[in-house]
């Protein structure tokens, strides 16, 4: 989703250590070489990890990322229209706060 990665790069474009890479068919972008957020056509992921996904799954437009008949732990998709201006930004905070615990890769 082209308007998606837009809105994203956009979102992404003033932090340090991101990095944006193809992957699973879309676009992700890294946090110092780990998995931070993504697109897909109408949503988007975030890696928020176990301890912060219920807190998540609260969310307005959230659900468990579900790619091979199983959730993911640790990994929600947003629906786009919940995500939007400072919803988006609260949303890569919440992922950032994880994944910039994570060891660098």
């Amino acid at each position: 989703d082209l308007e998606l990665a837009v809105r994203m790069r956009t979102a992404l474009q003033s932090r340090a250590g991101v990095v944006e890479k193809k992957m699973f068919g879309g676009c992700c972008w890294m946090l110092y070489g780990n998995m931070l957020c993504g697109v897909e056509v109408g949503r988007f992921m975030f890696r928020v990890g176990a301890d912060q996904e219920a807190t998540a799954l609260s969310r307005p437009g959230a659900r468990p990322m579900d790619l091979t008949g199983k959730p993911m732990k640790g990994f929600v998709w947003v629906d786009a229209r919940e995500a939007a201006g400072a919803e988006l930004d609260a949303w890569i905070d919440l992922a950032a706060r994880y994944v910039g615990g994570l060891p660098a890769k």
